[in-house]
């Protein structure tokens, strides 16, 4: 996946220039980012805090690293079950 331009501070700010008066397309224009980002980056931002975001974003990586782990014991466990099946 690709990794984004913007931080999530600078993606909570460009959301709110748009409470603050601006349109979308003026944003966009500003911003050098399609109406699609635009609207995808509102309906997973919108009405959270910079704070929330940026422990959403730490919540993110915890679970992908978890899921790393467990993939890994999964493995071991796998090769461990073949290794115990095998007659001698």
């Amino acid at each position: 996946m690709k990794k984004s331009n913007f931080t999530e501070q600078q993606i909570f700010k460009i959301l709110e220039s748009q409470n603050q008066g601006k349109t979308v397309e003026q944003i966009c224009r500003e911003q050098g980012i399609s109406n699609g980002t635009f609207y995808r980056w509102k309906s997973k931002y919108s009405g959270m805090e910079a704070s929330e975001i940026k422990r959403i974003k730490e919540l993110e990586q915890e679970n992908s690293k978890l899921k790393r782990l467990y993939a890994e014991a999964m493995l071991d466990n796998a090769a461990l079950k073949d290794v115990l099946s095998k007659k001698w």
